[in-house]
C-alpha cells in the first residue's frame, strides 16, 4: 500500500517561507483534509506533492520512491483552478486528458463513457466546455482527473459549483474511491464536508503545522464545550451572552445557535439565560466542537502567539 509521507518540507520565495519545516502523511484508504486560512501554504504543499515545485529543504515520497515525473503517472490532480479548454468538445477533451496518462483510446473511451453516464453527462460528450454550466464543468474536471485509475487523489475544493444534488453524488464517489484503496488529499474551506469525509487532519496556518491527527482524536482533544441549541422565539439571549464574554458565536439563525463555551461559562448558566427569551427549546446539547471551531480557535491562537512575539 502506497503511503504520501511530506518529511520536514520548507519552501521558500525569495526571503517569504511560504512553508517550514512540515512533516505529515496521508495513508491509503483513508481521507487527509489539508485546511488553512487564504496564504497558509496548503497551495503550496499540494503543488510539492504533485511535483509541480521541488520543495528548498526535506523530501516528499510515495510509495517509499519520491515524487517524479514517475509518480505523477499514478496521481489524479485536481486544482482549485480549473485547467479546462473552453473550445474543446467534452469527449474530445477527455480523451487528450486520458492520452497524456498513457491511456490507450479504447481503455479510455470505455472509461469516459463510464464517467461521463455515472455523473449523467453522456448527453454533453459533443458539447464545447463553454457551453456548460460552472457544476457541469467541474464534474468534467473531475472525470479527467480520475480517468487514468490513479493511485492517489489530490483534489482542491472539488465541489465548487455543484449544487447539493451533484455534490452528494461526488462525495459518495470520493468515497468509494477510498474504500477502494486510494489515498486522497482533500483541500477544502468547507468544513462540513471536511467533517463528512476527512479520517485525518493537517491544520497549516502561516505556513506551520498547528494541528494534525486523526479527525476523532483531535475532536477529543478540544473537549465537549460546544452547545448546540434548537429554539422558538427570541433570540436576543445569544447577543447577551456574547457581549458579556460567556461564549462565543458559532453558526446562528433565529431558530438555532451552536455556542461555543467561554472561560467557566457552564451549560446550566446557557441554559438559565436562554429561558428568559424563548417560548421552547427542542434541542439542547453538549457536544464535541464542530471542525469550523476548531479550525478557529487553533488558527486564532497561533496568530496571537506569533504577534505577542513581534510586539
Amino acid at each position: 500500500m502506497s503511503i504520501l509521507k511530506i518529511q520536514g518540507v520548507t519552501k521558500r520565495y525569495g526571503k517569504f517561507v511560504a512553508v517550514n519545516n512540515i512533516t505529515f502523511e496521508a495513508q491509503p484508504g483513508r481521507i487527509l483534509g489539508l485546511l488553512g486560512p487564504n496564504g497558509a501554504g496548503k497551495t503550496t504543499s499540494i503543488r510539492m506533492i504533485a511535483f509541480i515545485t521541488i520543495p528548498d529543504d526535506g523530501v516528499v515520497t510515495y510509495g517509499g520512491e519520491m515524487v517524479s515525473e514517475k509518480s505523477q503517472e499514478r496521481m489524479g490532480y485536481l486544482p482549485e483552478e480549473r485547467g479546462l479548454y473552453k473550445k474543446m468538445k467534452v469527449g474530445e477533451q477527455l480523451m487528450y486528458f486520458a492520452e497524456l496518462k498513457g491511456m490507450g483510446k479504447a481503455e479510455a473511451r470505455e472509461r469516459i463513457r463510464y464517467w461521463l453516464d455515472r455523473f449523467g453527462a453522456l448527453e454533453w460528450v459533443n458539447k464545447k466546455t463553454n457551453e456548460l454550466s460552472k457544476g457541469m464543468q467541474q464534474k468534467i474536471q473531475f472525470i479527467a482527473t480520475i480517468l487514468h485509475n490513479p493511485s492517489l487523489l489530490i483534489l482542491d475544493e472539488p465541489f465548487g459549483g455543484l449544487d447539493p444534488i451533484n455534490a452528494e453524488l461526488l462525495q459518495t464517489v470520493i468515497m468509494e474511491l477510498k474504500d477502494e484503496g486510494r489515498t486522497i488529499v482533500f483541500a477544502s474551506h468547507r468544513m462540513e464536508q471536511v467533517e463528512e469525509l476527512c479520517d485525518d487532519i493537517c491544520l497549516i496556518s502561516k505556513g506551520e503545522i498547528i494541528v494534525k491527527g486523526a479527525l476523532s482524536d483531535i475532536k477529543r482533544q478540544f473537549g465537549k464545550n460546544t452547545v448546540m441549541m434548537d429554539f422558538d422565539g427570541s433570540d436576543a439571549f445569544l447577543d447577551e451572552l456574547e457581549s458579556t464574554g460567556a461564549v462565543r458565536l458559532g453558526s446562528r439563525s433565529t431558530r438555532h445557535a451552536e455556542l461555543n463555551l467561554l472561560g467557566l461559562t457552564t451549560p446550566k448558566h446557557i441554559l438559565e439565560v436562554a429561558l428568559s427569551h424563548v417560548t421552547n427549546i427542542t434541542r439542547f446539547e453538549l457536544v464535541e466542537p464542530p471542525m469550523r471551531e476548531i479550525f478557529v480557535t487553533a488558527v486564532s491562537k497561533q496568530q496571537g502567539q506569533q504577534a505577542s512575539k513581534t510586539v
